[in-house]
């Protein structure tokens, strides 16, 4: 897992280091949260109760990739909920969902659904580390802790479209 997650965050080159492990087996509600195959838009609306807003706090298009660091809050609050970096091959995604993204007004795996793109989620490691200073800058933490996240490909109509760093608020 080390090269997708050093190529995730190649993308941010100002972006601090992350040096996780990489357990088979996370504590709840963590595991519940990203030990599965579906989208974190959905499984954040459903464990928060609320839907989330997407807030784009870095992109850039540089040739046919599209890269973003995000942060989700649930609806109404500035509560983040989840912080990811995101890596997307412009020329898998169809052009309708593709403009829509770019536009950076809701979260992708809202877009997705919404505009009904054949995908499927490959979660491929769950990731522990401890949190850095940007880290409880970001989930305005008073003190340092574990983080927990996830490292997945998105596949649109089976080609790997997207690769996500996906981590939720402790």
């Amino acid at each position: 897992m080390g090269p997708f997650l050093e190529r995730l965050l190649r993308c941010f080159p100002d972006e601090p280091a992350i040096e996780p492990d990489y357990p088979k087996i996370i504590p709840e509600p963590y595991s519940g949260l990203l030990a599965h195959d579906h989208h974190m838009t959905v499984a954040l609306e459903r464990h928060h109760g609320y839907p989330v807003e997407v807030t784009i706090l870095q992109s850039r298009i540089s040739g046919e990739e599209y890269h973003r660091r995000i942060v989700l809050t649930t609806r109404g609050s500035s509560k983040v909920v989840l912080y990811g970096l995101v890596r997307l091959q412009l020329s898998l995604v169809p052009r309708e969902a593709r403009e829509e993204i770019l536009e950076e007004k809701k979260p992708l795996g809202r877009v997705l659904i919404e505009r009904s793109v054949l995908r499927r989620v490959e979660h491929m490691a769950l990731l522990r580390f401890s949190s850095r200073p940007v880290d409880m800058a970001r989930f305005e933490l008073s003190g340092p802790c574990q983080l927990y996240g996830r490292l997945a490909y998105l596949h649109c109509d089976d080609k790997p479209a997207i690769e996500l760093l996906e981590v939720v608020r402790p």
